[in-house]
């Protein structure tokens, strides 16, 4: 008797786990999407300055692909800028990046090593460029900083590209009519400070942390950027048609703008990858990226303006395939 019962129990065991097994299996069939699954590998993203924006924002995306891909490595690799990141993700040294549209339209025209294998998966949030001085400064427009200790972000960076078209739109030789200093935002705050600076570009989200802590503990100004400056800037033509003249909301800063808008020059981001990065890796990340912005904007202001609508306008990149492919599958 007991035999007989104890092979109705495994009877029972047996038949019980196979109807888990199946609605197990149902569920993953309606969760996945038919013959796909997660990406696995690595992958680097190459960011920016210390204290910069696209170091913060990297910093909160990680966590975001790190929940949405969890058999993806991801490492972060910090970068003098927009240049930089180009130059790393053209030629295999990162798989993705930020930066900004004039530096990979001026990355392409100058046919840089692997330009032709970029590819971007979304159009981000509007750098600003802004010109920081001591309130008590005599600096009211570019021309004004002839003779003035200048920082103009390091070699590798957008600001360093946008700063010396500036300059030269104003009639100032970068190398020669001020003395250029070649600091990115994590230094430049603090030299203003102590003096050894008169005066700093930098291109960034609103509002970028340094520049906020800086108005905070010093009296600082933002000196306007207008016509016929940015007339003159868009003239020379190539890469510069992805300059825009734009305005700096008067709480942007505060302390440093006292209640006043400020003309200055915009520029958008890319989110930038090659046609070697794998399509579902692509689709995956895009997809993470546009579901995280709320998130990540309560602690990285730019990107609460990341937007699903205009994101697939990545001008002067092709969109990559993966990334396509995600916009797709999101089209009302």
């Amino acid at each position: 008797m007991l035999s007989v019962l104890s092979r109705f129990d495994r009877r029972r065991t047996l038949k019980g786990g196979a109807a888990v097994t199946v609605v197990l299996g149902l569920l993953l069939w309606w969760v996945l999407p038919l013959g796909e699954s997660s990406p696995t590998g690595t992958l680097t993203f190459s960011t920016g300055v210390r204290n910069g924006v696209y170091q913060r924002y990297g910093e909160r995306l990680e966590a975001a692909l790190a929940k949405d891909m969890p058999e993806v490595s991801i490492t972060l690799q910090t970068s003098e800028g927009s240049q930089q990141n180009i130059e790393r993700v053209a030629t295999g040294k990162a798989d993705f990046t930020i930066a900004t549209a004039d530096a990979v339209a001026n990355f392409m025209q100058n046919g840089r090593p692997g330009a032709q294998r970029l590819r971007a998966c979304a159009r981000l949030y509007d750098d600003y460029i802004q010109l920081v001085v001591p309130r008590d400064s005599d600096v009211q427009t570019v021309a004004d900083l002839k003779g003035k200790r200048v920082g103009v972000g390091q070699p590798g960076s957008g600001v360093r590209l946008v700063a010396d078209r500036l300059m030269s739109a104003a009639d100032l030789d970068p190398a020669k009519s001020i003395t250029p200093v070649p600091v990115g935002i994590d230094t430049m705050p603090a030299r203003l400070a102590n003096g050894t600076l008169d005066a700093f570009f930098w291109s960034g989200g609103l509002p970028t942390n340094a520049v906020q802590e800086l108005s905070e503990r010093l009296p600082i100004r933002l000196v306007p950027l207008e016509d016929p400056l940015i007339a003159r800037l868009q003239a020379v033509g190539g890469s510069t048609r992805y300059y825009r003249s734009a305005v700096m909301p008067a709480d942007a800063y505060l302390n440093a703008q006292q209640g006043q808008a400020v003309p200055t020059v915009a520029v958008a981001n890319l989110l930038v990858t090659t046609d070697r990065t794998d399509p579902a890796m692509t689709e995956a990340f895009t997809r993470t990226v546009i579901d995280s912005r709320d998130r990540i904007g309560r602690e990285v202001h730019s990107a609460q303006v990341v937007d699903l609508r205009t994101a697939i306008y990545t001008d002067p990149l092709p969109l990559h395939e993966g990334a396509g492919r995600y916009y797709r599958s999101v089209k009302p």
